[in-house]
C-alpha cells in the first residue's frame, strides 16, 4: 500500500503539473471502488481552478475554486488503496486513451496547453471524494481523527511518548495506527524502529522519553530519504513520470527476512503482527 512517501511523491508531482490550472475535462469510470466516484463530479468541478495540492496522511488533497456550478471552493480527494498509481500526461504528450483500471482523468489547461492526470486502480481499493474545502480542513470524517504530521513541526519524541503512554500493545502496530501518527504504514514503521534500535515486540507504554525521541527523530529520517528516493517500489508503486521508487534499494530490514543485517550481520527476522509482517534484527533491536 503506498504509504506517506509514495503519496508525496505523487503529490509534489501533481502540484508541478496541475497547479493553477482550470479543470476542462473529467471522464471517470463507473466501476465501484472503496467509495463510489461523484456521478455528478464532472459538473461539479468544470470549469474550476486548482489552487493547491495538498496531502493529509495518506490522502492527497486537491483544492477548487470557481467551478461553473459550485457554490463553494471544493476539495478533490483521492485515495491510492493497495494498488492506486497516478499518472500525469503533460502538453507534450497526446492524451491518452482509457485503460481498463483508469477510473478518474481530469485535465487541466496550463498557458494553452493540457495536462492529464490519470487515477488507475486495479485493485479499487482507493477511492475519490469531492467535498466542500472547508471539511477538507479537518471536519470530514476521513480528516477529522487523523493524528500528528510526521514531518511536520508539531511531531517529536514527547509527543509521540503521549500518544504510547496509554497503549498495551506492541510499539510496532501502534506507529500503524492512523490516530497516533499519520501516514506510516509497514515498511516505514519497520525501518524507523530499526533505526531507532527497538524491538518491534516492544510494549507501547514501556516506550521511554529517549526511545521516543530516537523513535521519532528515526521517523522522519526514513520518510525524509525515502521521499528523496521517490519513494518504494516493491509492487504496485510508480511515480507519476512511470518511474519506479528507489528506497527499496536501500531497506534495512523489510522484506530481508533470513538475510543478514547490514550493521551486525545477524539474521534478519520477521513475525507477524496484527496481521502484518514485522521484519527486525535480534541483535540491533533487543
Amino acid at each position: 500500500m503506498p504509504e506517506l512517501p509514495e503519496v508525496e511523491t505523487v503529490r509534489m508531482a501533481l502540484d508541478d503539473a496541475l497547479l493553477g490550472g482550470r479543470i476542462c475535462a473529467v471522464a471517470q469510470s463507473a466501476k465501484p471502488m472503496r467509495w463510489a466516484i461523484p456521478k455528478n463530479l464532472k459538473s461539479r468541478i468544470l470549469g474550476g481552478r486548482i489552487e493547491a495540492v495538498r496531502r493529509r496522511a495518506k490522502y492527497l488533497l486537491l483544492d477548487v475554486a470557481g467551478a461553473h456550478n459550485a457554490n463553494h471552493d471544493l476539495c478533490l480527494l483521492l485515495h491510492l488503496g493497495m494498488s492506486g498509481s497516478v499518472r500525469i500526461y503533460p502538453p507534450s504528450v497526446p492524451k491518452p486513451k482509457r485503460q481498463k483500471h483508469d477510473h478518474l482523468m481530469l485535465t487541466a489547461e496550463i498557458d494553452g496547453g493540457a495536462v492529464s492526470m490519470v487515477l488507475n486502480d486495479p485493485r479499487r481499493f482507493g477511492g475519490v471524494v469531492l467535498m466542500e474545502k472547508g471539511a477538507a480542513q479537518g471536519a470530514h470524517p476521513l480528516l477529522c481523527n487523523l493524528g500528528c504530521e510526521p514531518l511536520g513541526n508539531a511531531w517529536n519524541g514527547a509527543v509521540l511518548l503521549a500518544g504510547l503512554a496509554s497503549r498495551k500493545g506492541a510499539i510496532k502496530p501502534a506507529l500503524l495506527d492512523q490516530n497516533l501518527v499519520a501516514g506510516i504504514g509497514n515498511i516505514y514503521a519497520s525501518e524507523a524502529l530499526f533505526a531507532a534500535g527497538i524491538a518491534p515486540e516492544t510494549r507501547a507504554q514501556n516506550i521511554t522519553a529517549p526511545q521516543a525521541e530516537r523513535l521519532a527523530r528515526a521517523v522522519r529520517d526514513v520518510l525524509t530519504r525515502a521521499i528523496a528516493a521517490g519513494g518504494t517500489s516493491i509492487k504496485n508503486h510508480i511515480q507519476p513520470g512511470g518511474e519506479i521508487g528507489y528506497f527499496a534499494q536501500t531497506l534495512n530490514v523489510y522484506g530481508r527476512a533470513h538475510e543478514a543485517c547490514y550493521r551486525c550481520g545477524d539474521s534478519i527476522k520477521m513475525l507477524r503482527q496484527s496481521g502484518r509482517s514485522s521484519f527486525y534484527c535480534p541483535q540491533c533491536q533487543k
